[in-house]
């Protein structure tokens, strides 16, 4: 099975507790995730920081409109400076997503790394040859687009 690595980074105009203000909640996700997406949250967060064990469940719409159950649990959390959501439930055979912060002179560097691994063996990697990997890539432009419009 294969295994594909997304790295993305950005530097934010910020200090590093609003970094971590912002990206440990939450509610935050639907606000840098394109709508076409619907991207719901159905775990009643109620504007929480994140915290290691948390669950998360969404109603995500990643591929022709079709709604998808997802769950994540957050582990690993280092406050302020990094943590990682994995997916327990949902379309991938493996899903880790790292986010890490580093205080610079101009602001905070964020990094995002997932690891992940799509199930269906040969059909999976032509998927993700095909579609998956492209989705993935726009999912995170989109993502930099909009942080870049809330942080500006």
């Amino acid at each position: 099975m294969s295994i594909y690595y997304l790295k993305t980074e950005q530097l934010l105009p910020v200090d590093i507790q609003q970094a971590w203000a912002f990206f440990s909640s939450p509610g935050n996700l639907a606000r840098i995730t394109p709508p076409a997406m619907d991207f719901k949250t159905l775990t009643d967060i109620r504007e929480q920081e994140i915290y290691t064990g948390m669950l998360i469940d969404y109603t995500v719409k990643p591929l022709f409109g079709i709604p998808l159950h997802w769950r994540t649990e957050i582990i690993d959390v280092k406050k302020p400076f990094s943590f990682k959501d994995v997916q327990l439930k949902g379309p991938y055979r493996l899903w880790e997503h790292t986010h890490t912060f580093q205080e610079t002179e101009d602001g905070v560097l964020m990094q995002d790394l997932v690891k992940y691994q799509l199930p269906f063996g040969p059909l999976g990697r032509l998927t993700h040859a095909l579609l998956v990997r492209k989705k993935l890539e726009d999912l995170f432009a989109y993502r930099k687009a909009a942080i870049e419009r809330i942080f500006k």
